[in-house]
């Protein structure tokens, strides 16, 4: 059975999220963290975000395909399990410092 997939992983420039289907989820994410998956995916720790069934093979890559190019979804998946990081900017430092 098919699954489209959406996997996230938390890095120094903050949350990256990856789309892609296969016939064997479990098997698949392992992949992923074990550095053997897409080349774009190795090197990092993935949790699985987002996962959908389908019927045909056909119809998983078509969703894939879509799901690829829908930004704005991906980044609702990934801001509802990870925060950005904090950025202290100069304003931040220099209150800080005003307050000494």
């Amino acid at each position: 059975m098919p699954f489209v997939y959406i996997l996230g992983a938390n890095t120094p420039r903050g949350p990256i999220s990856y789309v892609g289907w296969t016939l064997d989820l479990e098997r698949r994410l392992g992949q992923h963290n074990a550095g053997t998956g897409a080349r774009t995916t190795r090197g990092r720790v993935w949790s699985l975000l987002h996962s959908e069934h389908f019927g045909t093979r056909e119809e998983a890559m078509s969703r894939e395909w879509h799901l690829k190019r829908d930004r704005k979804f991906r980044k609702t998946v990934l801001s509802t399990l990870f925060t950005p990081p904090t950025r202290r900017g100069k304003r931040a430092r220099s209150a800080a410092s005003a307050q000494r």
